[in-house]
């Protein structure tokens, strides 16, 4: 096909009425934009257009023969759904030309509300495989924000597999963790990534230590700040790949400086498309372009893994930092007890005060079998294991079902949190495997898995906390895809939790205890950070246990799975043992212990069982201290709430 004007569209940001003109006069042929409250540029009240501005931001655009998409691609908290019911009607009279979501909330409300209103799935949707995609064309979905660890090879299998119509990054701030899987913020700050009001502890300074000695094996830097996407110098890869839209981040970016890069960019897209084999870049041109960046920059994943050196180590080239590091509040802080006392007490009668299930995701055989003869109710097991562990074998499945069944006990099949077409594949040859084991379902953590799973088997399909579960809306439209139980978000205070487990007709699994993920990365730290690393010379280093420590001495353990991604925890592992009988009338409450030892998987799978039969613990508990890995914290509960957009 031959290239023209319309083979690609060049993709704006603007956060201001005059960036939206500044960024249409510069040659954007759409520009995207949110309103005052739904989006996930919330930080400045100057930011962002009034519902009056965005009428007449429409009109504008079309006038000018641009489109204009709308951001509502937030995470929405259950006392958000009627003020964004009121939102997306007024938006559907407005008549934006599309909507770029990520609460599964949103995409059931559009459909339910008999809206004409086109929707494109958000980056932060963390799509990353072909049946992800499949799903979400089934729900009419016309265009996907591809995860920004996809290589361009990759995402033009997914698009010559799927049709989809794609939109991909070509400049500006990246997140080192894999889109949507960021909980550092939203848990210490109560201010989620996910919600519009990132704090950015990617940016913080860093060391990287031995999580044993306390060593420190490379001093402070920032070592988790990715330089900015620049793809000015590839447009062409782009083109020949198939995408279609050219993404150019910076919604709080001011209009002279969105200016300059549209201009860059359709400078040579226009170039490229004119004359594709005469096209070369203007290094005059390039030159000046590279002196005004704010940022020094990379290409991130588009063609190969990222090393050391697509990070900003110097932090000098940073134009701001958002907060620092802070101590971790203890399980047993007064002003968390407070919270619980205070917004913990239930209405009679509201027939959800059931004592919920005991489940424990555990990583080998001998750590499932010491939760199940410990009081588990049902086990996860699968999944990501973390070095120096090995993947459960065929046979050790077998062993474990048959072990928890002896006991009465549940078995889940878990699955990959981070699934590219690759780990799916995997995935059909281990249902295939283990057809004949009589596993009670399987855990899947991404909308791929999900469509796969749904696919070829047939065992009850619960989700996992990476589907970033916010509200009952979203948990409802989980249930009409066939789903069984659900997780809710890491980030959610307790009032937000009870009221998605009061409200939702899908039974919901609270995680009370656990070391839990703050960030998911693909990328290799101990490789970039290790002295004495060597792919070849040195590969037993990635056995063992490092951490990243942050400028209030926090430690905050590294874990790295089979498949080579990088598990960046919490420094304390969450604790609301005090506060068991305050989620009664949830499904089933969860001990994460996929870092735990049997023994310690054990000890806290029976204190747990006694703390929800109402029987005494403190025994056992003072045991626990002294032989878990790390402190005791209370997670984002030190928080009334997490933080709204409204």
């Amino acid at each position: 096909m031959t290239l023209t004007r319309d083979s690609v569209e060049l993709l704006a940001p603007a956060g201001t009425w005059n960036a939206l003109t500044a960024a249409i006069k510069a040659g954007a042929d759409a520009v995207y934009l949110g309103g005052k409250h739904f989006n996930m540029r919330v930080h400045k009240d100057d930011f962002n257009l009034t519902d009056e501005e965005l009428k007449d931001a429409v009109t504008f655009s079309h006038e000018h023969g641009a489109k204009l998409y709308i951001t509502l691609n937030n995470l929405i908290s259950a006392e958000e759904i009627q003020p964004l019911k009121d939102y997306l009607n007024f938006l559907d009279k407005i008549q934006p030309d599309a909507l770029i979501v990520q609460d599964l909330a949103v995409v059931k409300l559009v459909r339910e509300l008999g809206l004409n209103l086109p929707v494109h799935a958000s980056v932060m949707m963390n799509i990353n495989n072909s049946r992800a995609v499949e799903f979400l064309q089934d729900l009419g979905i016309s265009r996907i924000v591809l995860g920004r660890e996809l290589s361009l090879a990759d995402v033009a299998l997914i698009r010559e597999k799927t049709g989809i119509e794609v939109e991909y990054f070509v400049h500006g701030d990246m997140c080192i963790a894999i889109s949507g899987q960021c909980n550092h913020s939203g848990v210490t700050f109560g201010q989620s990534g996910s919600r519009g009001r990132c704090l950015k502890p990617c940016r913080w300074a860093w060391k990287f230590v031995d999580e044993v000695s306390g060593e420190v094996l490379d001093d402070t830097s920032h070592k988790l700040a990715l330089k900015d996407m620049c793809m000015l110098r590839n447009i062409p890869d782009m083109i020949q790949a198939g995408i279609y839209s050219f993404k150019i981040e910076g919604r709080m970016r001011p209009p002279e400086f969105i200016s300059h890069l549209v201009s860059a960019y359709r400078k040579v897209i226009d170039g490229y498309i004119a004359d594709p084999a005469g096209f070369t870049i203007d290094e005059d041109f390039w030159r000046d372009f590279y002196e005004k960046r704010v940022r020094d920059f990379t290409t991130t994943f588009a063609f190969k893994p990222v090393t050391k050196n697509d990070i900003g180590l110097s932090g000098k080239r940073e134009p701001r930092f958002f907060s620092a590091g802070v101590v971790e509040t203890p399980f047993d802080d007064a002003e968390v007890k407070k919270i619980f006392d205070d917004l913990g007490k239930r209405e009679q009668g509201t027939g959800k005060r059931d004592k919920p299930k005991l489940n424990v995701r555990v990583s080998t055989l001998d750590a499932a079998k010491s939760a199940v003869e410990n009081g588990a109710d049902l086990i996860y097991i699968g999944g990501e294991v973390f070095k120096p562990l090995k993947p459960f074998t065929l046979r050790e499945f077998k062993a474990a079902v048959k072990f928890a069944h002896e006991h009465n006990a549940k078995v889940i099949l878990n699955t990959p949190r981070v699934t590219r077409d690759k780990v799916l594949n995997e995935l059909i040859e281990l249902l295939d495997k283990l057809r004949d084991v009589n596993f009670d379902g399987v855990l899947v953590s991404n909308l791929g898995s999900l469509n796969l799973v749904k696919t070829y088997s047939t065992l009850p399909v619960y989700s996992d906390i990476s589907f970033n579960l916010f509200n009952d809306v979203a948990a409802d439209f989980l249930k009409s895809q066939g789903v069984t139980q659900a997780a809710a978000s890491i980030e959610l205070s307790f009032a937000q939790v009870k009221s998605v487990v009061e409200k939702s007709a899908l039974p919901i699994e609270v995680i009370v205890h656990g070391s839990t993920e703050s960030m998911i990365c693909e990328h290799n730290f101990i490789k970039f950070y290790h002295p004495d690393y060597d792919d070849f010379a040195t590969p037993q280093l990635l056995n063992k246990h490092f951490a990243l420590e942050d400028s209030a001495g926090e430690i905050h353990p590294l874990r790295v799975d089979q498949f080579g991604n990088n598990h960046i925890y919490f420094a304390k592992d969450l604790c609301l043992l005090p506060y068991v009988e305050k989620f009664f009338g949830a499904a089933a409450l969860r001990i994460d212990a996929q870092d735990y030892s049997p023994e310690v998987a054990g000890l806290t799978t029976k204190i747990y069982r006694a703390a929800i039969d109402g029987k005494d613990y403190a025994e056992d508990f003072e045991k626990l201290k002294k032989i878990a890995p790390r402190k005791f914290g209370s997670g984002v509960y030190r928080f009334k709430q997490s933080k709204n957009s409204i």
